[in-house]
């Protein structure tokens, strides 16, 4: 079968790979219908995540059909349409059944303290292959599966698998409650999306900051106020914005991937740009006693935090990595029910035979492409 390969930085194919075999009484078969490009996938390519095993294929969102069950999974068979959680957890032990699958004891092969598996990732997750391929092992299929409802398509579903349930679960680590203002840190797809989860948990306010134009238009779609680090200076516009006092509530979408200083001009730059900028915006720009809630990716070894001025401000920061299985049923209802229509936010439709361009295009941030699905049938 065809696969997305990883084969070091900034080196990946479309292979020919073994077709994926039952290899746990757990897992699954799921012939994959839609897989997307994210921007956690540019981390590998890029190198900001490290330990990346040769010969892993990427990808962790993905849509299907289950094709093959192993002998202990229940709740599915073949024909079921599905969609795969990016995130794996094997839903009996203690972390999984308090809803935190992210940190499952049972599904990474390093070990408890390994942390997240997820699919596509270097080796501390496991590494278990991704799902940017024709076909997929899912492990613990039973947990990391959740059946689609005949009235969501597979393009409303593939935005399920990973990005809605992020957002969401910012929105919640940012504790928004009825009437918050709330800033939104980045608006691509999972900016977008953190928007669209603050508006729904209560915001009665929702700024958001982005320098890329095509990105903006989309967050003052949803009627988020928006403001463009390339022409102006996103912390003054928000202190003005806020009387300033700043903003009651932080969901930071960004990460380590953030621009750096030679994607602008010296005088567009600042002092403190670069990785970190993001973070420091969030301290600076949250009101005294606010939260911070952080679904940018920062890989293992990053060590740059604003500590003193988050202390300073009574500031309760949270962050992790989805649990995305906890999230997923009740965003397909929203979906169901036309509360949220995901569409609106698939910009880019490619074979898989152009995922290798894709990605280029992604990673240089071109106008246009806020997210990407792989049809893979």
């Amino acid at each position: 079968m065809k696969a997305v390969v990883w084969h070091g930085t900034g080196d990946i194919r479309l292979d020919e790979v073994p077709d994926p075999k039952i290899q746990e009484p757990t897992d699954a078969v799921v012939k994959i219908t839609r897989s997307a490009i994210c921007g956690t996938d540019l981390h590998m390519v890029r190198g900001t995540m490290p330990d990346m095993v040769e010969g892993t294929v990427l990808g962790h969102e993905a849509v299907g059909v289950v094709e093959e069950v192993g002998t202990a999974v229940r709740g599915f068979r073949p024909g079921d349409r599905v969609v795969v959680t990016s995130t794996i957890g094997c839903g009996t032990c203690s972390y999984c059944r308090a809803g935190y699958f992210a940190q499952c004891d049972g599904a990474n092969p390093n070990g408890p303290a390994a942390g997240t598996c997820f699919f596509g990732g270097p080796k501390s997750t496991g590494p278990v292959d991704g799902l940017q391929a024709e076909r997929a092992r899912i492990p613990h299929a039973t947990m990391t599966l959740v059946r689609i409802p005949d009235g969501v398509s597979d393009d409303q579903a593939i935005l399920l698998s990973d990005i809605f349930p992020t957002a969401w679960f910012g929105a919640r680590l940012a504790e928004i409650g009825s009437g918050d203002t709330v800033l939104v840190l980045g608006a691509g797809v999972v900016g977008q999306f953190a928007i669209a989860s603050a508006k729904r948990q209560g915001a009665g306010r929702v700024i958001v900051v982005d320098g890329i134009e095509s990105r903006l238009d989309i967050a003052r779609e949803q009627n988020a106020e928006t403001v463009d680090f390339n022409a102006e200076d996103p912390v003054e516009v928000v202190k003005d914005l806020t009387g300033g006092i700043g903003v009651d509530r932080v969901i930071e979408a960004v990460g380590v991937d953030a621009e750096q200083p030679g994607e602008r001009t010296a005088e567009q730059w600042k002092p403190g740009d670069g990785p970190r900028q993001a973070l420091d915006w969030a301290v600076e720009l949250v009101a005294k006693a606010g939260t911070i809630g952080v679904i940018g990716v920062y890989p293992p070894g990053f060590d740059e935090f604003p500590i003193g001025q988050a202390m300073n401000k009574n500031l309760t920061l949270r962050m992790g990595n989805c649990n995305h299985r906890r999230y997923v049923p009740r965003l397909l209802d929203l979906v169901l029910t036309g509360v949220v229509d995901p569409l609106r936010f698939i910009t880019k439709h490619e074979e898989p035979t152009a995922a290798i361009d894709a990605y280029k295009s992604f990673d240089l941030r071109e106008d246009g492409w806020l997210k990407t699905v792989l049809d893979v049938a």
